[in-house]
């Protein structure tokens, strides 16, 4: 059965290495950086997005809920830590949200993203009006 709802939802996609006008983490995972630094990156790329969605919504009181969390890690070879380093994301996003509004995650392992960054986030938000 389909049930048509009423609700707002937020797209924010960003660069995770981003700290001012530049990349603070540069490489890929396994090959420049490690996974502790790819989380790093993911942890940065959370704060960023929540900056933006703060300023675009005012607060985060608004956001009900987490509808995904995207997250592509740049990586080299053989490298299959793309999860751990995701995790750096989805666990300070439980520190903020609760586990309660715990998104579904995509994690995508990709050979190069802009910039050269080593982590890109997509976060999906759905917020009350």
């Amino acid at each position: 059965m389909w049930k048509r709802s009423r609700r707002a939802i937020c797209f924010f996609e960003w660069d995770a290495s981003t700290e001012g006008h530049g990349a603070k983490f540069i490489g890929r995972i396994g090959a420049e950086l490690d996974v502790e630094a790819g989380r790093a990156a993911a942890r940065l790329a959370v704060l960023n997005g929540l900056a933006v969605a703060r300023r675009h919504l005012g607060t985060l009181d608004k956001v009900k809920r987490i509808v995904r969390l995207g997250v592509f890690v740049a990586t080299s070879g053989n490298v299959r830590d793309q999860p751990k380093v995701a995790d750096g994301a989805s666990e300070l996003l439980q520190d903020v949200f609760g586990k309660d509004k715990n998104p579904s995650r995509l994690v995508y392992g990709v050979a190069s993203l802009p910039l050269g960054v080593p982590v890109e986030l997509e976060l999906i938000f759905e917020v009350s009006a």
